[in-house]
């Protein structure tokens, strides 16, 4: 009886365990990244013209913050947000568990920003979509990254794929840790 009361806790304490790793989440991103631009394919012209780029990611069991900090260049252009260093519309948060953030824009409008784990937990995809009014014209911009890191930990790529008004374009970064 006692070994039979000791594999059933011993297996509850393995399925919890299993559970909490798979609440966490997968991969890990957090950190400072900078572009490299010799192993990048397809980057818009501010990135392109920057004297350096970063992405800062912080990440906890529940969510993902990306900020990009981009020093030099010529403002606007597909992704780059229009200036003051942040990027793609500003920082961005994403919930973890897969629920939608919704925010409003900065020039009117609103944002839903979506992260969505691979089944092996290995990557991670953010989609955002902002969509809004300027001069009577409706417009919408849709922003997919799929993050996945080496397997050193020291390499993050994200493939973006960009669809507005404009047209759509793709792009592969490749990010270095600081």
């Amino acid at each position: 009886m006692k070994r039979l009361v000791l594999i059933a806790g011993l297996m509850t304490a393995f399925v919890l365990a299993v559970v909490a790793v798979g609440a966490s989440g997968g991969v890990n991103f957090a950190g400072t990244w900078n572009l490299d631009k010799a192993k990048s394919q397809g980057l818009d012209q501010r990135m392109e013209n920057a004297e350096s780029v970063a992405c800062v990611i912080t990440q906890d069991d529940k969510t993902l913050t990306m900020e990009w900090k981009i020093t030099g260049g010529q403002q606007g252009g597909p992704g780059s947000g229009g200036g003051g260093g942040r990027g793609p519309g500003g920082p961005r948060t994403y919930n973890l568990d897969g629920k939608e953030v919704m925010s409003e824009g900065q020039m009117g409008g609103s944002s839903a920003a979506k992260a969505t784990w691979s089944s092996d937990m290995s990557s991670l995809e953010l989609a955002t979509v902002r969509t809004g009014n300027r001069d009577g014209q409706e417009f919408k911009f849709t922003t997919v990254d799929k993050l996945s890191l080496s397997a050193d930990g020291k390499v993050l790529t994200i493939k973006r794929h960009n669809e507005s008004p404009r047209g759509t374009t793709d792009s592969l970064l490749a990010f270095n840790k600081q």
